[in-house]
């Protein structure tokens, strides 16, 4: 039995048949110029000429020469707006759902469309799934996804940021935290997809933080024939001089831009590499503009990451091409990237997926990834296949509402409190273990102070200080959200205590929604540890989904939900008292795994 996953481009299509179980590549199939005359279906060396075809009639040639029975299709979808944030079954209400996104992926979404339809109709009882485009973008936050306009007239209009080549980002991610033997929940990522379409993604924690690309696959970095980043205002000036209309506008900036725009001779890397060498001062100036935008966004990501463990390339150009890895990453130097110009020279390739570039003494890592998005596509297909998203739902679980509060060393704990001073229990809170503490600071931002914050005990290895949303604008501090216990990078803050004061360099975190769980919840829910769960919360006043939910699991825990002031009142869920692990009479309900 087999795993068909299906890739619909506008003129061109790409088929690679799985084994199901073991995911071994079976047969690959190539469809080029769909829609033309010389339309032509390639299988190995083997190539056929199909005449005049449109998407139908080159797919059913695909499905007549699989040889072994299908039992799931995955298709690549361009585009899934809001709603589809990850893998997805296909059903009659979900393809009605894509008929309506067309506008957003007007070239791409109809042919992946007509894809779906042509495979329900000849398989119309296997199981067919979409993977998104845009799904691994669907943490970015909101800082990250908003356009600085008028938020009613963005919301009305659907104008947003949503990213692109997430499948390809997310693989070559994986990827390489598998070869770095560290888990993809404990690495700052850059990945630079480099092809006729291009784009950077900035991975921290296993998720997407930042992407070049935006509301369409037009913003960012210099493409093939894309333009990229560029003035609002030099468009609205090309417009009226050239006497363009919207239309001609759009097929300017997606079709005679980029590459091919600057160097005159085309969209490929390869041949403009060679004029360049030859002497071409624009194929130069292509390179360099392309390399300056790329080393620009990458040391800007490292920036919002507040640091890189490893530095990846991948697509065409990206995993092909030894010239644009060294020029990118010369002057990288400062963040710890140095290039190896013997390992440069080697290309991933079928045998060996993943290729590092760095040399021995570079202080962070530089790999080159062979781009396989069928083969991602073919695991999350085989993973819904297996139902591997789906959770038990034995009972409902627990909501607590976690007020701002910290944790302390007992160093710290000496420093505020005085010499010999311990932590003292007020009350024990939920965990077992744990309890809130009489003891209070004040935290002192570079706005304003927060008075009279709890501390939770017992004491910790390190500092942790667990804040909201509203509670970063009153100090003045902008606070990543992290995993409880990961304050790597984060912020530092002003701890005053009756005794003294503490000025911490780091440890300031918004904490990641997250469920505890002993081991026995945790099997009759049918998840495991550092599982991504999706919760539906039947508040007061507001039913909500929370995504990107993290389960922990450990004998020390149990069964409770935790979330923060803000979302609690999101949800209008009553709070409890201010520093304390308040529980709520609410409850949440698992709907689904991330896979």
């Amino acid at each position: 039995m087999t795993i068909l996953v299906l890739n619909c481009g506008s003129s061109s299509i790409k088929a690679d048949v799985f084994q199901s179980s073991t995911l071994q590549r079976l047969q690959s199939f190539r469809v080029e110029r769909v829609g033309t005359e010389p339309c032509v279906l390639k299988e190995a060396d083997i190539e056929t000429r199909l005449g005049d075809v449109g998407h139908a009639e080159a797919i059913k040639s695909i499905l007549n020469k699989i040889e072994e029975p299908i039992e799931a299709i995955g298709h690549r979808v361009v585009h899934g707006g809001e709603r589809f944030v990850h893998p997805t079954r296909i059903t009659t209400g979900v393809l009605e759902d894509l008929q309506n996104l067309v506008e957003l992926a007007p070239l791409h979404l109809p042919a992946n469309i007509a894809g779906v339809e042509v495979c329900r109709e000849h398989h119309p009882t296997v199981l067919q799934v979409a993977v998104f485009d845009t799904a691994f973008h669907a943490t970015l936050p909101r800082r990250a996804k908003t356009y600085a306009i008028d938020q009613e007239i963005a919301v009305r209009h659907g104008i947003r940021r949503f990213g692109f080549h997430g499948t390809s980002h997310k693989w070559s991610a994986q990827q390489v935290a598998l070869t770095m033997q560290v888990p993809l929940e404990e690495l700052r990522i850059v990945v630079c997809h480099l092809g006729n379409g291009a784009s950077v993604c900035a991975v921290e924690n296993g998720r997407s933080i930042e992407t070049s690309m935006g509301m369409t696959p037009l913003e960012g970095l210099v493409m093939g024939t894309r333009v990229g980043d560029i003035d609002a205002g030099a468009l609205i000036a090309l417009a009226q001089k050239e006497g363009w209309s919207l239309e001609e506008l759009d097929l300017f900036l997606n079709k005679e831009c980029g590459l091919k725009g600057l160097s005159g001779v085309g969209n490929d890397m390869r041949d403009i590499l060679e004029r360049s060498a030859e002497g071409d001062d624009k194929c130069r100036l292509a390179i360099n503009v392309f390399v300056h935008r790329l080393r620009k966004y990458i040391g800007s990501y490292a920036a919002v990451m507040g640091g890189i463990d490893a530095l990846v390339f991948t697509g065409g150009i990206g995993e092909n091409s030894n010239v644009i890895r060294s020029r990118t990453c010369q002057n990288l130097g400062f963040l710890g990237l140095r290039l190896d110009a013997d390992a440069n020279s080697e290309r991933p390739s079928t045998s060996k997926t993943v290729v590092e570039v760095s040399h021995y003494a570079s202080r962070n890592k530089i790999f080159a990834v062979r781009a396989d998005e069928e083969m991602m596509i073919a695991k999350d297909t085989q993973a819904l296949f297996n139902e591997l998203d789906t959770v038990v739902r034995p009972m409902g679980i627990p909501i607590a509402i976690s007020a701002r509060h910290l944790h302390l060393t007992q160093e710290a704990v000496e420093v505020l409190f005085g010499k010999g001073a311990t932590l003292t229990v007020k009350a024990p809170i939920s965990q077992p273990g744990q309890f809130a503490c009489n003891e209070k600071v004040d935290l002192v931002g570079p706005k304003r102070t927060i008075k009279g914050v709890r501390v939770i005990g017992p004491v910790r290895p390190a500092c942790q200080v667990e804040v909201s949303r509203t509670d970063e604008y009153t100090l003045g501090i902008d606070a990543p959200i992290r995993n409880s216990g990961d304050v790597r990078n984060s912020p530092g803050i002003k701890l005053v205590g009756p005794a003294g004061e503490l000025t911490l360099t780091e440890g300031l975190i918004c904490a990641r929604r997250h469920i505890h769980m002993d081991p026995d919840s945790a099997k009759a829910f049918g998840v495991q540890d550092k599982d991504v769960v999706e919760v539906a919360i039947d508040g007061a006043g507001r039913d909500l989904i929370f995504g990107d939910v993290l389960v922990r699991v450990s004998p020390r825990y149990v069964l409770e939900m935790h979330i923060d002031t803000d979302e609690a009142n999101a949800a209008e869920l009553r709070r409890g008292d201010v520093g304390i692990l308040q529980a709520s009479s609410f409850q949440a309900t698992l709907r689904s795994k991330k896979v």
